[in-house]
């Protein structure tokens, strides 16, 4: 089954065409970001009427790079929440005409069971897979979960963020430090520069039990150095460098300890990450060391794969698809959708 993916959630625009014989086909983006950086944020209105402009374009494109012909699209599968709501409906719009048009079925899929998927898209890569049940480490802007994984729409909660995630945590340092959004990448970089033993950051919610996360005392700890450390309203390049370094180390530190509680706690051995800070390369790192000592594997994305994308979204929704899944006519985007109110397809059940 042949499926054309388009993602429109917040601020990049990602399109995609997925073959379930022949694996990913062809994909592509277009990011946002140089609209928004001078606003420090995604502005909604400009998210929307960027989507407008570049979903279109973008489809020619894969169709082109796949050798797709649009008659031989055979579902539409396009990202329906959460996310903003005019980005969403961008996206949901154009996918239900396309596939209304053609005469094939649409379907609308959660963001972020595409990204807890999107590890998967290796299989046709000789790549490793994980297998079900499994642990999910679901870590971005907008979301820091941790999933139990029984399969295809059979999720369990185990602990969530009360407060900010961890990208939204990492964004708001690098406003703190001066640095350009979106602020995680940024960060990461310039905490390479920093002295590890300088400062030590708090590991938020780390000694009580539970699995849930709290980020928002950290990025106040975070202010706090940095005002200590102002000089003329200033802060010199190293001090920045070592509080970069501390922050990123202290979010490293509790996402690695929480993961390790989470398969001890469901007795697996299996992590799955996914979201955009799962690029992060001392998360990767530190991960891969702490539970490959205790046997446990870890998978994540290939790193294009680790930021919003239309790859994801035409994967998740090919499963589902090929299950037998499709829109309905009261079919709607929501800006907010818990993921454990997705069910499994009945196929799969």
């Amino acid at each position: 089954m042949r499926v054309l993916g388009i993602e429109t959630s917040c601020d990049e625009t990602g399109v995609a065409l997925y073959d379930t014989e022949r694996g990913l086909l062809a994909d592509a983006l277009y990011s946002q970001i140089d609209i928004h950086a001078e606003y420090g944020g995604v502005v909604p209105e400009l998210a929307s009427r960027d989507h407008v402009r570049k979903t279109l374009p973008l489809i020619d494109q894969v169709l082109a790079e796949g050798g797709i012909a649009r008659g031989d699209i055979e579902g539409v599968a396009y990202t329906a929440g959460p996310g903003l709501v005019g980005a969403l409906m961008v996206g949901a719009t154009l996918g239900r005409a396309i596939a209304a048009g053609l005469g094939v079925p649409s379907l609308g899929v959660h963001h972020m069971e595409g990204h807890l998927l999107a590890p998967m898209l290796a299989q046709h890569e000789a790549g490793a897979v994980p297998e079900y049940p499994f642990v999910a480490l679901l870590v971005s802007g907008g979301h820091t979960q941790l999933v139990r994984v029984d399969g295809l729409g059979q999720y369990a909660l185990l602990g969530e963020s009360l407060d900010d995630a961890a990208g939204e945590a990492f964004d708001k340092t690098a406003k703190m430090l001066g640095l350009p959004y979106p602020g995680g990448p940024h960060v990461a970089r310039l905490a390479e520069q920093g002295d590890p033993a300088r400062f030590e950051f708090p590991r938020p919610m780390v000694k009580q039990g539970g699995l849930d996360f709290s980020f928002s005392g950290l990025k106040t700890h975070t202010l706090a150095t940095v005002r200590a450390h102002e000089v003329d309203g200033k802060v010199s390049d190293q001090d920045k460098a070592d509080i970069a370094r501390a922050f990123e180390a202290a979010v490293v530190d509790t996402l690695v300890i929480k993961c390790r509680r989470a398969l001890k706690q469901e007795n697996l051995t299996r992590l799955v990450m996914a979201g955009g800070v799962s690029a992060n390369v001392r998360l990767r790192a530190a991960l891969e060391e702490k539970l490959g000592k205790e046997r446990c594997e870890v998978f994540y994305p290939a790193p294009k794969l680790c930021t919003d994308n239309g790859a994801m979204i035409a994967y998740a929704g090919a499963l589902r698809m090929a299950a037998g899944e499709c829109d309905g006519p009261d079919a709607e985007v929501r800006a907010r959708w818990p993921m454990t109110e997705l069910t499994a397809p009945k196929a799969a059940a």
